[in-house]
């Protein structure tokens, strides 16, 4: 069995393997920003419930 390498040239197995890297580090980003966009939503929430309940506690 001979096993043959090509100095310089991109094999298949090398292309697969990158863009399975770049969509993994893709994954990472996204998910990180979506992390952040939750929690500012749901912080965002909780600070109109405060608001609502001093407002409620200033009219007694």
């Amino acid at each position: 069995m001979i096993i043959s390498a090509t100095v310089g040239a991109l094999q298949t197995g090398d292309m697969i393997f990158q863009l399975v890297l770049f969509l993994l580090m893709m994954l990472v980003i996204v998910g990180i920003v979506l992390v952040v966009v939750r929690r500012n939503r749901r912080m965002k929430r909780v600070e109109e419930k405060l608001d609502k309940l001093l407002e409620e506690k200033e009219k007694h």
